[in-house]
């Protein structure tokens, strides 16, 4: 996406949560406790993949999208569809977006990636 900046990777603790699972420390639970309304959200507005649930590895996780941000008006807190994430970089300020990946079998989920997006002001860390 053309705007996006400051990506945070959930990679690692997403890792460590399957770890702590397949050792025993944690139980399928408590990491497998999608909401309702996340499953839904998979449903209607979810981006299929091909990976594999790392706890049930019957089902593809679909990833949910969802953006905050203060200019984004009734549109904060929503899920939405990656087409429309184009469309709102351009037309909105700076907000961030959430990519949740869920399995639709045994309500696994976990944040993957967070990022901005929008038109607002272009960071200026690094620069002197």
């Amino acid at each position: 996406m053309w705007s996006q900046r400051r990506v945070v990777d959930y990679g690692l603790a997403k890792r460590a949560v399957v770890r702590s699972l397949h050792a025993g420390q944690a139980s399928r639970g408590d990491v497998c406790d999608a909401q309702p309304y996340l499953l839904r959200a998979a449903r209607y507005f979810g981006q299929p993949t091909e990976r594999l649930c790392p706890v049930c590895e019957k089902e593809n996780v679909t990833n949910v999208t969802y953006v905050y941000g203060d200019s984004l008006g009734r549109h904060a807190g929503q899920a939405k569809v990656a087409s429309e994430l184009a469309a709102m970089a351009h037309d909105y300020d700076e907000f961030r977006v959430y990519v949740v990946e869920v399995c639709q079998g045994c309500s696994w989920n976990h944040l993957t990636v967070s990022y901005v997006l929008g038109n607002g002001p272009p960071d200026l860390a690094g620069q002197a």
